[in-house]
C-alpha cells in the first residue's frame, strides 16, 4: 500500500530517533526548568522556521522534475518532512503541558527539590546530579529526570541526611553532602 494512505499513530509522536520518550506519571505535570523550556521552544521554532521550509522547497523542486517513483530527493524529502512534523507535534504537546519551575526560588535552602544540584556519596564515591524535567534529562551529563528512582529517593532530603535507594541489587544508602540551586536572576 502507498505510504500516502497510511495514518501515523499518535504514539509515534512519543518516539525520538527510535527511542520511546518516557511517559509522564499519571496525574502529574510536565515539570521543566526555564532553560529546558527555552531549548525545546528554540528547537521547535528552528524546525518550523528553518528546516521545514527548506525541505518543502527541496520536495517541491524534486516534484517538478517529473517521475517521483525513483526520485531520491523527493522520496527522502517526504520522509524528512514526516520526521519533522512528528517532532513538531511532540514538542508542541510537551510545551503545552509544561510547567516551568524556577529552582532559583529555593536558593540557600538545604532541602532537595526539583532543579537542585546534589552532591551525594555512595560507597565512599562522590557523585553529582541535577534534578531536571523528563525532556531535558541527560544521565551521562549528570542531569537526572525527576521521575528517576535516585531523584525520587533524594527529593525532600536535606544536607547530611542518609537516604535509602532501592536498586535491583538491593537497598543502597546515599549520604547527601551538598545541595545547590541556581542563583536567582534579577530582571
Amino acid at each position: 500500500m502507498n505510504k500516502a494512505f497510511v495514518k501515523e499513530s499518535a504514539e509515534d509522536d512519543d518516539e525520538v530517533d527510535g527511542v520511546v520518550v518516557p511517559a509522564l506519571p499519571a496525574g502529574s505535570k510536565n515539570y521543566i526548568t526555564p532553560g529546558g523550556y527555552a531549548r525545546l521552544r528554540a528547537e521547535m521554532l528552528h524546525l518550523l522556521d528553518v528546516e521545514r521550509p527548506e525541505v518543502v522547497r527541496t520536495v517541491s523542486w524534486a516534484a517538478s522534475n517529473g517521475d517521483r517513483s525513483e526520485n531520491g530527493d523527493y522520496l527522502y524529502g517526504k520522509k524528512r518532512l514526516r520526521e519533522i512534523d512528528r517532532r513538531i507535534r511532540f514538542l508542541t504537546k510537551r510545551l503545552d503541558i509544561a510547567e516551568v519551575v524556577d529552582a532559583s526560588l529555593h536558593a540557600g535552602s538545604d532541602q532537595i527539590f526539583f532543579g537542585a544540584t546534589v552532591d551525594y556519596e555512595i560507597d565512599a564515591v562522590k557523585h553529582t546530579i541535577t534534578i531536571v524535567g523528563i525532556d531535558e534529562a541527560e544521565p551521562l551529563a549528570g542531569k537526572v529526570s525527576w521521575i528517576a528512582p535516585i531523584a525520587r529517593a533524594l527529593v525532600k532530603a536535606r544536607e547530611g541526611d542518609v537516604v535509602a535507594l532501592r536498586t535491583p541489587g538491593g537497598v543502597e544508602e546515599l549520604e547527601v553532602i551538598d545541595v545547590r540551586y541556581p542563583v536567582p536572576t534579577t530582571e
